[in-house]
């Protein structure tokens, strides 16, 4: 029985454990200049144990133990040598050594990792630079900040500043503008700086920073739980960020799951509550009455906007971000496109920002 509950509970991971040998095999023969990847070395050598052989030693006591899976040999060996019993004793022996060291070794390698991907990330990119990380309060100032994930042909890059605690970017725009983009671009290459990597950017200099987000909710029918339950549960989880220290929070089409007035009062309070704790980010929002905020904070909140242009019938994007709120809308003329003809409307574009707040 007990070789039998060993099996079970090792058969599983049991390949994984022969990827672990070969991987540290490299690590081992590796010769690093870098003082941090030498003592990550000296740490999985601390022991006096090599954790390749180890590894090796542990998938040969699983081989054998899977003789179990034919009867034919496994019977009358295991009757004439007590062989589940004595592989059994193999493994548990080596649980008493090794146990207590596997853990710092898969953490080594776990980090070894994530130093490989960051130094792949900066080698496939020369171009990029490193960013600007200072203690201190919360900012964010970005000089020609793109998203790292588009290619450079298609790329628009835009500069933005979040200069102290409590500034944001209220961010308007025509459908497909660019606004969504936007918050990943300075998500994304916060998350890079705040690692280590370099960024997609000319130049970008930061504060040690919590990224939070609120972007691409999802219901949950397994867990019962609604589209606007798990927003506002996306929400507190920001809000309450803010008391561990310094937050860029990014939120995309905040309360959509609930009507205009609601929406429009929740909104406003929790931008104001998230400004009030010091936080710096941005809102992506198709809600027009959230661009008073920039008036009503005295400029703490900025209004910036995407637009698009109709040449020749043809919509076009120029993904540029630029000041205050956005002119135009372009719902119905994207609906036209697709083939949606709509009677009741004048069949104009919209030239006025507010024809457009609930697109």
């Amino acid at each position: 029985r007990i070789a039998g509950s060993l099996y079970r509970a090792l058969s599983a991971p049991g390949e994984r454990f022969a990827a672990f040998s070969g991987v540290f095999s490299v690590v081992e023969r590796a010769r690093f200049d870098s003082k941090p990847l030498v003592e990550l070395k000296g740490r999985l050598a601390a022991s006096g144990a090599r954790p390749s052989t180890e590894m090796r030693r542990l998938v040969r006591a699983l081989s054998f133990i899977q003789l179990r899976e034919q009867p034919l040999f496994h019977i009358p060996i295991n009757v004439l040598l007590l062989w589940d019993l004595g592989w059994a004793g193999a493994l548990e022996r080596w649980r008493e050594r090794c146990g207590p060291r596997l853990r710092g070794w898969l953490d080594g390698l776990a980090d070894l990792e994530a130093l490989s991907s960051l130094a792949g990330f900066s080698f496939d990119n020369p171009s990029y630079p490193f960013p600007e990380v200072r203690d201190g309060e919360a900012r964010l100032l970005a000089e020609g900040l793109g998203h790292p994930l588009l290619p450079s042909s298609r790329r628009v890059c835009n500069d933005l500043a979040l200069p102290s605690p409590g500034a944001a970017l209220i961010v308007t725009g025509s459908n497909m503008a660019g606004k969504t983009t936007l918050l990943r671009t300075l998500g994304i290459n916060a998350v890079l700086a705040l690692a280590g990597a370099p960024v997609c950017a000319r130049k970008l200099r930061l504060s040690p920073l919590a990224v939070r987000t609120s972007m691409r909710v999802q219901d949950s029918l397994a867990r019962g739980l609604s589209y606007f339950y798990a927003e506002i549960e996306r929400l507190k989880g920001v809000l309450d960020a803010c008391d561990q220290g310094p937050v860029l929070f990014l939120l995309d089409e905040v309360m959509q799951g609930t009507n205009t007035a609601e929406r429009q009062i929740a909104s406003r309070a929790i931008v104001r509550r998230l400004l009030g704790r010091g936080a710096i980010g941005a809102i992506a929002t198709h809600d027009l009455a959230l661009t008073t905020l920039e008036q009503e904070t005295g400029g703490q909140a900025r209004n910036v906007h995407f637009t698009d242009r109709i040449e020749d019938g043809k919509m076009s994007f120029d993904y540029t971000m630029r000041p205050g709120v956005v002119a135009t809308t372009n719902a119905l003329a994207l609906l036209r496109k697709v083939g949606i003809e709509l009677p009741e409307a004048s069949g104009r574009r919209a030239e006025s920002a507010g024809c457009g707040s609930d697109e």
